[in-house]
């Protein structure tokens, strides 16, 4: 018997914001970022809505871009002294991701960073507060899904917290708020997706509902990534962007990662490559990896009216060139010395990810050094 991971109710749609007035409570944290809340204009409505509705509430902002373990004990004390019994993330993943933490910390203060970041290691939530994710970029998913990644900066390591208590209750998605994201933002965002989606679909676990989900994402960001990045103003290409993220958040905490996220955890960790920019360096050469042994890549081409692993890795390059993501680190504009210095380290903690876990082919240190090595100039790699 399987079980259906992913938000507890969401709200998709232009305008779908003031699906926002359908929670009862008393006093909401607003758990939000260093501008783009503000830029948007979500914010003021968020706070407008609360007010309407006679809700107290207070914003804790300023989540940096790849939020630490510092900003989620200051925001897990800052709701202590508060006492929600809602939190809203609102903002870009790293906001929602802080905001998962924060409540984890929030409803348990003895609870450890190392403890967070055991796989399914959060013990149950819900006594104190229950969550509500807004994003304002289309890429993560996280408002449908059981993962933050927090930023351990003395270590310079991103951790995924897994855990399905870590679904949010409620997510809204509403394109409109994607409508000032500038064009290397919503690039980087919708890689993120598509490689949630491929990854979701290749990994080892089994799952009808996530293999939908991660083929509609896949249409979907196909489709229109190319025309958000050039019409960022399109309402209809801006929500179906919105609409993709969702649904491979649906697919991979259903169904896991693999090896590309976990190598890019590690390179945004100790480069501060974007999230999404890390994967989609990564992806080509993991995606040629892992198709000695599985033909599942093939069922992807379909989607996109292709014939095989070979033409949907094509296609996925030349997305990639169409929404001007370098092709490889020399390009990104880090120095190679620099670079190998770390390869070794990135490969070990890459390995030791749980998203390593879920990948469709057993890997080893070696084989990430490989894959490492051969981005620095954009190398194919085939072994």
């Amino acid at each position: 018997m399987a079980k259906l991971y992913g938000a507890g109710a969401l709200y998709h749609g232009n305008g779908s914001l003031e699906e926002l007035k359908n929670i009862k409570g008393e006093r909401v944290v607003i758990v939000t970022g260093k501008g783009s809340a503000v830029r948007n204009g979500s914010l003021k409505r968020t706070e407008e809505i609360l007010s309407e509705m006679g809700l107290s509430y207070k914003v804790f902002d300023g989540v940096e871009a790849d939020p630490s373990i510092n900003t989620v004990r200051n925001g897990a004390a800052f709701m202590e002294e508060f006492q929600p019994d809602w939190i809203i993330g609102l903002g870009g993943t790293s906001s929602i991701d802080a905001a998962k933490a924060m409540w984890a910390v929030y409803e348990h203060p003895d609870l450890t960073f190392e403890q967070m970041a055991t796989p399914f290691g959060i013990p149950a939530l819900r006594n104190k507060a229950r969550f509500v994710a807004i994003p304002s970029t289309s890429g993560t998913g996280t408002e449908t899904t059981s993962l933050a990644v927090i930023t351990d900066t003395e270590k310079g390591v991103k951790y995924p917290l897994a855990s399905h208590e870590l679904q949010p209750d409620l997510a809204i998605l509403d394109g409109d708020l994607c409508k000032s994201m500038p064009a290397h933002v919503t690039a980087n965002t919708g890689m993120d997706a598509l490689t949630h989606s491929i990854e979701a679909y290749t990994s080892n676990i089994d799952d009808n509902y996530a293999d939908v989900f991660a083929k509609g994402s896949i249409e979907l960001i196909f489709a229109n990534l190319k025309k958000a990045c050039e019409d960022p103003e399109n309402g209809v290409v801006r929500q179906n962007m919105h609409d993709a993220s969702a649904l491979a958040g649906y697919a991979f905490t259903n169904s896991w990662l693999g090896i590309v996220h976990s190598m890019a955890h590690q390179m945004g960790g100790v480069f501060g490559i974007p999230h999404g920019r890390a994967n989609a360096l990564a992806l080509p050469n993991v995606m040629r990896y892992n198709s000695k042994v599985t033909n599942r890549f093939e069922d992807l081409a379909k989607v996109l009216g292709k014939a095989t692993t070979a033409d949907f890795i094509e296609a996925v390059e030349n997305l990639k060139k169409d929404i001007h993501v370098p092709a490889s680190i020399r390009e990104y504009g880090i120095e190679k010395e620099a670079w190998m210095k770390e390869v070794h380290r990135m490969a070990e903690h890459a390995f030791q990810d749980v998203c390593t876990s879920f990948n469709p082919r057993k890997t080893s240190v070696e084989d990430l050094e490989k894959l490492y090595i051969a981005l620095y100039e954009g190398e194919k790699v085939d072994f």
